[in-house]
């Protein structure tokens, strides 16, 4: 590692699977996760989606454009500064109200901050091909490098910001082969469920006191969801104080 604060990246990151269809109620560290499905039906106390809860240091993460944005803007970052400041006027004008950074935490917030985030990799985009050009010139041409790994155990991690947010992938060597890998993806750590703790992740937080105009038409709920560029298949179900559903709407993703 660089330096500790990407050793407290890699140390913080873990994986609940008590409220996911998987074998198991443990929190595990991604080098030492297992992913061994055990479908067994939806369970309102109990397992009730196929997604497992990522956590940072026992914390829920909402990761993504937002998050890319305010971070970038609360840093002074030059280019998310521009941009986050051009959409901040845009959506203040059509609104008719002043629009602060605070109100980005918000449904209308993550679908600015995908404007926001996308104008400013344009502007980067720029930079970095100047780079590419600068570097194949001065004879960095060579693309592979053949890996050598010996006979001990290895472990190594990659993390990247993509366009839903941090991907991460993890892997264990052990005598030259793959002993356990997983990936950590954007989708995954805003759509996780409940942790041991009972703790909610994004897409559950955000909908917690989300007013729905119609219960048959339930659009504040997708829009809400939608706002986070959910890499799965969608179902919104709604059911009435009583328990019983009143409308299920399903796409797919």
């Amino acid at each position: 590692m660089k330096n500790q604060a990407d050793q407290r990246l890699v140390n913080g990151v873990t994986e609940n699977v008590s409220h996911a269809w998987y074998e198991g109620e443990t929190t595990l560290h991604p080098w030492k996760g297992e992913t061994n499905p055990h479908y067994s039906g939806f369970q309102d106390d109990g397992k009730y989606t196929w997604v497992k809860s990522p956590r940072f240091e026992g914390h829920p993460m909402q990761i993504g454009a937002l998050a890319q944005a305010l971070i970038g803007y609360a840093q002074g970052h030059k280019l998310t500064y521009k941009w986050a400041g051009e959409g901040i006027n845009r959506v203040s004008a059509i609104s008719r109200k002043q629009v602060t950074p605070a109100m980005l935490h918000s449904t209308l917030g993550r679908i600015a901050a995908r404007a926001i985030r996308a104008s400013m990799l344009a502007d980067l985009a720029n930079k970095h091909w100047d780079l590419l050009v600068e570097n194949i010139a001065s004879g960095h041409t060579k693309l592979y490098v053949k890996p050598q790994f010996g006979e001990k155990e290895l472990h190594g991690v990659g993390f990247h910001e993509v366009p839903r947010g941090t991907l991460s992938h993890w892997v264990v060597i052990k005598d030259g082969q793959i002993a356990n890998y997983q990936a950590v993806v954007p989708t995954t750590w805003n759509a996780g469920p409940r942790d041991e703790h009972g703790s909610p992740g994004p897409y559950e937080a955000s909908l917690l006191g989300n007013p729905v105009a119609e219960a048959q038409r339930p659009l504040e709920v997708l829009r809400t969801v939608h706002s986070f560029d959910p890499c799965l298949a969608c179902a919104i179900q709604t059911f009435d104080p009583e328990g019983r559903e009143v409308i299920t709407v399903s796409e797919k993703g």
